[in-house]
C-alpha cells in the first residue's frame, strides 16, 4: 500500500478557489476522512488524487511517486462513488471482474479473485443477479467489491453510503471498517457526515471554503476544536457559543456573558493575557453543561425533546442566545418556560477570539 500527500496543492475552477494551499499527509494504511460541508473542496481533492482532476498549483505524490502528469489509469488506486456506477447489463460477477478483464487478467485467476472479494462482502448468493435484482446496500457492496479486487495502493470514497437508508448505513459503516482493518489499505473518504467521520476514520482533515482548519484524532478534533468553525461542525448537537467580554476579576480574569459573569481557570487566563484578546466567545460542549439551582448562568427553557436515553433541554440567555443541555433521562425534566440556572466545571470551558474565531491557547 502506500501513502498519499497533498503538497500545497492548489486548484481553482477560473475565479473560483475549490482548494486552497492544501498540505496533508495519508500515512501508509491509515483510513483518513475528508469532512466539511457541500462545497467545501472536499470531493475535488480527492478527484484530484484520483487524476479526474489536474491541480492548478502543487504536487500530489502516491507512494514514492509525483502523479501530477500519470494517468488515472496508471496511478493504482480505485474509487467508489456516490452513486454505484455499476453496469447493468452484467452480473454481480461481471461487474466485480470488469476490472480484472481490462486488465488482461487470466481467467482462472479472475474467478479467485473474484470469489474472494464476494466473499469478503458477502456477495456469494448474489453473483448470478443482475443490478436491478439487488437493494441499494447490495449494489453498494457490489461497487465496492469491483474495487478491492484489484488490490490497489489506495482507495478513495466518495460519499458512499450517502445513497442508504439510516440502518443499512450503520450497518455498511461497520463493514467498511472491519473490511480496511482486514486489507490493511490506505483510504481517503469523503464525507459530509461527522458520524462517519468520528466513528471511522484513523483522523480526520476538516475543510472549509478549500481550506484545511484542522487534522487530528477523532475524540482530539471533538475536545480540542482549532476554532469556531470546527466547534459548531463536530458534534450532535454541536458545541454551544455565547458571546462575551474578557473583564479583570479579583486578580484573574472572567468573561462577562448574558446575565451573568463566568470566571475563567488559571490555565486559560494565561492564554488569554498571552493573546490580548478582550472579545471572546465561550464554548461548552451541551453534555458538560448541567441544570444546577447553585449555576451562575439563568436561562430560560424553551424545548424539552426525549430521545429515550437522554434529553436535549433548549434554553435560551438573557439575550436570546440558544443554548441546549444534554440531559440523562434519569433527572427529572424541567418545564417549558421555566426559568433554570446552568453550571459547567472550569475545565470544560473553551476560549475563542471573536475576531478570528481561533481557539485561545490551540493546540
Amino acid at each position: 500500500m502506500a501513502r498519499v500527500v497533498f503538497q500545497h496543492v492548489t486548484k481553482r475552477f477560473g475565479t473560483v478557489v475549490a482548494v486552497d494551499d492544501l498540505t496533508l499527509e495519508v500515512e501508509d494504511r491509515e483510513f483518513l476522512v475528508l469532512l466539511g460541508p457541500s462545497g467545501c473542496g472536499k470531493s475535488t481533492a480527492l478527484r484530484m488524487v484520483a487524476g479526474l482532476e489536474e491541480p492548478t498549483e502543487g504536487e500530489i505524490v502516491i507512494g514514492d511517486h509525483v502523479v501530477n502528469d500519470v494517468d488515472p489509469k496508471d496511478r493504482d488506486i480505485a474509487m467508489v462513488f456516490q452513486s454505484y456506477a455499476l453496469y447493468p447489463h452484467m452480473t454481480v460477477a461481471g461487474n466485480i471482474e470488469f476490472p480484472l478483464r481490462s486488465r488482461r487478467v487470466p481467467a482462472a485467476q479472475r474467478k479467485e479473485l473474484v470469489d474472494a472479494a464476494a466473499s469478503a462482502l458477502g456477495l456469494e448468493g448474489l453473483l448470478d443477479r443482475k443490478p436491478s435484482q439487488l437493494s441499494g446496500g447490495q449494489r453498494q457492496r457490489v461497487a465496492l467489491a469491483r474495487a478491492i479486487v484489484r488490490r490497489p495502493q489506495v482507495f478513495l470514497m466518495d460519499e458512499p453510503l450517502s445513497n442508504l437508508d439510516a440502518k443499512l448505513r450503520v450497518q455498511t459503516r461497520a463493514e467498511l471498517i472491519e473490511l480496511q482493518r482486514r486489507l490493511e489499505t490506505t483510504v481517503v473518504y469523503v464525507t459530509h457526515d461527522q458520524v462517519e467521520a468520528m466513528t471511522m476514520g484513523h483522523r480526520i482533515a476538516i475543510l472549509r471554503d478549500g481550506v484545511l482548519q484542522q487534522v487530528g484524532a477523532p475524540q482530539d478534533v471533538y475536545a480540542r476544536p482549532a476554532n469556531l468553525f470546527v466547534a459548531g461542525f463536530i458534534g450532535n448537537p454541536p458545541m454551544n457559543t455565547i458571546a462575551g467580554k474578557v473583564v479583570g476579576d479579583d486578580g484573574g480574569l472572567a468573561v462577562g456573558l448574558p446575565g451573568a459573569r463566568v470566571p475563567l481557570p488559571d490555565g486559560i487566563v494565561a492564554a488569554v493575557r498571552n493573546a490580548g484578546v478582550e472579545e471572546v466567545v465561550i464554548g461548552v460542549r451541551p453534555e458538560h453543561l448541567r441544570l444546577d439551582a447553585g449555576g451562575i448562568v439563568p436561562a430560560t427553557v424553551t424545548v424539552v425533546e426525549s430521545l429515550g436515553h437522554e434529553r436535549h433541554v433548549a434554553c435560551r440567555l438573557d439575550d436570546g442566545t440558544l443554548v441546549i443541555v444534554r440531559q440523562p433521562s434519569d433527572q427529572a425534566a424541567p418545564s417549558v418556560a421555566g426559568t433554570v440556572h446552568l453550571a459547567t466545571d472550569a475545565q470544560h470551558l473553551h476560549v475563542f477570539d471573536a475576531a478570528s474565531g481561533d481557539r485561545v491557547g490551540a493546540p
